[in-house]
């Protein structure tokens, strides 16, 4: 058994298919096949039903993938351990991203991050808070960029910064008239949301008490992938939604116009870096927190009077 056969049967649980996953280790397919052949003869059992399209683990192949995981991890540390010891930072780093942060925080930091650490093979993916979490408990990830807390024994969470909750409103709603928007006033028969999966929905649900109310459902009901078409939605279907503060930067006069900040303790979102408990690239996260922290506006990094709306 080599740590070389190892990462091809961790290439082939991620890919689903040989011929993806040979390309992926920079190999040929019958080469992959071979040596993964010849790891099942030492194990003397099947790790993959290649009957299945897409080819799946068997039950115990399942278990020997998983802890292949782990060993390839163990085994890195050692060139960790050594890379945090120069003095220039290098190697992969395989960041997960939330999509409701991605398109606003990523354009503020990323080429700051790649000229300031050139020798840093990144890799980033926008996923969900459970796809995140997942990467990182099975090591296909080594940073999450999400909201906390997540309240996950196996994970470790850096907060960053919080990033305000806000109002956004149609001119046409009652709410415009309004200086400063309260929970107990919004009306969930006017509120646009995004799809099922989204943290952010889960924290908005819980600030607005969205559960403990039944909810009248809109004539025509939508809930939307992505912020721009929430607030498409306001725009040109009345009703209101809540967007986070960092999606709204940019925002023209008239629609900064249709912004509210909610009455004090106002609501905000923790932000964090969240890794497995077994991570130890420390300096990969203090470069990133320190990159993130530099390119922030003061506003953000500094609130005061704030409340963390938790989601489920």
């Amino acid at each position: 058994m080599t740590i070389t056969q190892l990462e091809y049967i961790i290439a082939v649980d991620n890919y689903k298919n040989f011929v993806k996953a040979s390309k992926s280790c920079c190999i040929t397919q019958p080469t992959l096949s071979m040596q993964i052949q010849k790891l099942e003869d030492e194990l003397n059992t099947k790790i993959f039903d290649r009957s299945k399209h897409p080819i799946v683990c068997t039950p115990i192949g399942l278990e020997i993938v998983n802890q292949a995981r782990l060993t390839l991890s163990e085994f890195q540390k050692i060139e960790n351990v050594v890379n945090q010891d120069k003095k220039n930072l290098s190697g992969e780093l395989k960041i997960g991203v939330i999509p409701t942060l991605a398109p606003y925080l990523l354009p503020l930091f990323l080429n700051n991050f790649i000229e300031k650490y050139p020798d840093i093979n990144l890799k980033v993916r926008e996923q969900t808070t459970q796809q995140i979490t997942e990467g990182l408990i099975t090591n296909k990830l080594d940073i999450g960029l999400m909201a906390t807390p997540l309240q996950n024994k196996v994970l470790k969470e850096t907060p960053i910064f919080q990033e305000e909750l806000l109002l956004y409103v149609s001119q046409e709603n009652a709410l415009y008239q309004k200086k400063y928007a309260v929970s107990q006033e919004i009306d969930p028969a006017e509120l646009w949301l995004l799809e099922e999966g989204h943290c952010l929905r889960s924290q908005i649900e819980n600030l607005c008490e969205l559960r403990k109310h039944a909810i009248t459902k809109h004539q025509f009901e939508y809930q939307a992938g992505s912020l721009e078409t929430l607030i498409k939605m306001v725009d040109r279907n009345n009703g209101i939604t809540i967007l986070p503060e960092l999606c709204t930067l940019d925002f023209e006069e008239k629609r900064q116009k249709q912004v509210r900040h909610f009455v004090e303790p106002a609501p905000v979102r923790e932000i964090s870096l969240v890794c497995s408990v077994n991570y130890n690239k420390n300096a990969f996260l203090k470069a990133l927190k320190e990159t993130i922290i530099n390119v922030l506006p003061e506003n953000i990094l500094n609130k005061t009077n704030q409340q963390i709306v938790h989601f489920t």
